[in-house]
Formats: C-alpha cells, sequence, structure tokens
C-alpha cells in the first residue's frame, strides 16, 4: 500500500480496485481489516460506468462476490474491501487541491468549480478544509455532472450554508429553478411527495447554481469522536415524536435525538434525510428500529442509498391539519 492510500478513510472518500471497481467509503471504521463502502463506478470499454444499488449488488454477486459483506457492527449487508486489494486511495480534499494548482481547467466542470472556490474564497472561507467528491473526484465527469463539495470543518460548513443564500441574494450563486428542482428529486428517487421533498430541501442552504450548474455541499467531520457500536435490527416501523437535538442533522450518519420514550435517536445513512429537521420540530419518520449492544433503541433511515419506502419529513401545521 503506497502513502496515499495508508491515511484514514472517510465518508465521501472512493477506493479503487485492481478489477477497475470504484467504491464509495460508507464508514470511518474499518472492519475485519476491510473498508465498507458501497460500489459506485465500474471501469468499463465506454469508461467509468455509474452503478445503482441493486445493479451494483448483481454485478458483485456475479463476477466479484469477495467484495460482498456481512457487518455484524451495523447488522447489514453492503460492500467491503480488504486493505491488500486496494490499488488506490481517491481523497477529496487532494483532488480539489490538484485542480486548484492546475494551469487550467480541464473542462467547464472544473472551470465552475473554481469559481465556486474563487467565489468562497473570496468570504474567507479556507479551501484547505474542503475536497470534491463524485464524478470530479475520479475525473468521470461529463458535461452535465454537478459539483459535490465536502467540508471537513463543521464552523467552515456553516459558515458556508450561511454565505449561500447571501450570496444568491448578491447574484453571485443562483437558486435552483422549478426544472432543477424536478432533476434533483427524481435522481432521488424518494419516499417523499415533490412539494415535501423541496419544502424541507430549500431551507437547508446546501445546494445553489454556479454558472447554471447545481453544487452540493456537505459536511465530513473529522473530528467527531464517535464510538461504533453493534447495532441488531428489529423491525420495520413509522415513528412520531419532536426532535431535542438536531446538533448532528448534518454529519454522517445524520443524528435527531428525539423525545420518545423508547427510542433515542433517528439516525439516517442516505443523504436525502441529512439536514431534515431542526431542535424543536415534531417529525414522521419511517425506518427499521434498531439495538445497540448498549441496550439502547434507534431508528435507522437509509438501509439502502434509494431508501425506499423510508423517509423523515416535518409534521407542518398544513400536514396535520
Amino acid at each position: 500500500m503506497t502513502d496515499s492510500m495508508s491515511a484514514s478513510f472517510y465518508p465521501k472518500d472512493f477506493i479503487e480496485t485492481a478489477e477497475g471497481l470504484l467504491f464509495a467509503v460508507v464508514a470511518h471504521d474499518l472492519e475485519q481489516d476491510k473498508v465498507l463502502c458501497f460500489l459506485r463506478y465500474a471501469n468499463e470499454s465506454s469508461g467509468w460506468r455509474k452503478y445503482a444499488t441493486v445493479a451494483a449488488n448483481d454485478l458483485l454477486a456475479q463476477t466479484y462476490p469477495y467484495y460482498l459483506h456481512y457487518s455484524p457492527a451495523l447488522d447489514v449487508a453492503l460492500h467491503a474491501v480488504p486493505l491488500n486489494r486496494l490499488v488506490n486511495h481517491h481523497r477529496p480534499a487532494l483532488r480539489l487541491l490538484q485542480i486548484l494548482q492546475a494551469a487550467a481547467p480541464s473542462d467547464g466542470v472544473e472551470a465552475d468549480l473554481l469559481a465556486l472556490c474563487q467565489l468562497f474564497q473570496r468570504e474567507g472561507l479556507d479551501l484547505n478544509l474542503f475536497g470534491i467528491t463524485g464524478s470530479l473526484l475520479i475525473g468521470a465527469q461529463t458535461s452535465d455532472s454537478d459539483i459535490d463539495l465536502v467540508c471537513y470543518h463543521r464552523p467552515s460548513f456553516q459558515h458556508c450554508r450561511n454565505l449561500i443564500p447571501q450570496l444568491i441574494a448578491q447574484g453571485d450563486l443562483g437558486a435552483l429553478t422549478e426544472q432543477d428542482w424536478r432533476q434533483s428529486y427524481a435522481r432521488r428517487d424518494c419516499a417523499l411527495s415533490y412539494l415535501d421533498y423541496v419544502w424541507h430541501e430549500q431551507r437547508k442552504f446546501n445546494k445553489a447554481m454556479i454558472n447554471g450548474r447545481k453544487f452540493d455541499l456537505s459536511l465530513v467531520d473529522t473530528a467527531s469522536q464517535y464510538r461504533p457500536l453493534c447495532y441488531h435490527k428489529h423491525r420495520a416501523m413509522t415513528l412520531c415524536c419532536r426532535v431535542i437535538d438536531a446538533s448532528g442533522a448534518f454529519t454522517y450518519p445524520a443524528e435527531y435525538k428525539v423525545d420518545d420514550e423508547k427510542i433515542d435517536a433517528v439516525v439516517s445513512f442516505t443523504a436525502t434525510y441529512v439536514g431534515q429537521a431542526w431542535e424543536g420540530e415534531l417529525i414522521e419518520a419511517a425506518g427499521i428500529l434498531e439495538q445497540s449492544e448498549l441496550g439502547g433503541f434507534r431508528l435507522v433511515v437509509g438501509g439502502s442509498r434509494e431508501a425506499y419506502g423510508e423517509y423523515i419529513k416535518v409534521l407542518r401545521l398544513e400536514t396535520l391539519l
């Protein structure tokens, strides 16, 4: 393993195998000397092909079954790559630095990324605390690709979220149009109605348009001292409860501590429900009830990337009438 591959693994990193498979890292911690991850791309004759959950599982089951993994800690089937099978560790912060230091952007997507970074830098953000993931991380972007920006510092992330509506009001950034929201909703394929989806998303201030191209901002908190626990799944359920602590709303996984007598928190492993609710709000959540090795319960939303049939939504006045 090279020095570039020996660094810590974080969500939003990609790891590459000799077979030309690219996996998105989904957990900070190794398990049995394996990186917990999920297949996102395969290098085929036409280039990098992106895989959805079902297709990714099918490909591995048929051709690369040794990357299928059951995690006893999470009580879930996912993918995992042994450290000795890695050939490349794609790190978002290093990739962003490469693009920033290049003599010129290689295409329009990189040009828009540079414009966005210059805008944020002008507003006092330290670009050393950011990275780029998604297709740009591996150089697989196309002319219509979005920009997936990652921040590794919670205060800078909050600063950036505060800046986005200001920059939209100033005309430096654009707000998403109805067509943009429709496209975003179609890609998410979530259990919420379109109107519910847009209502929740618009108040997160973690996406906007730069030169007509959408960008998303996510947080990976490398300073987190989260201690992983082992969990056992019980059953599917729907819960109505009030959020009493939303400080972990934008972390991975997103965590909403709630006032339920039995369940301590609602947790989401899917990006759709990151930043979904604030402290004091009444929510409805559908997911899987899990119990930790210490006896506590949580409701998990996002057993798959798409989280079919699972959701978190704020129960607004109009939904209660």
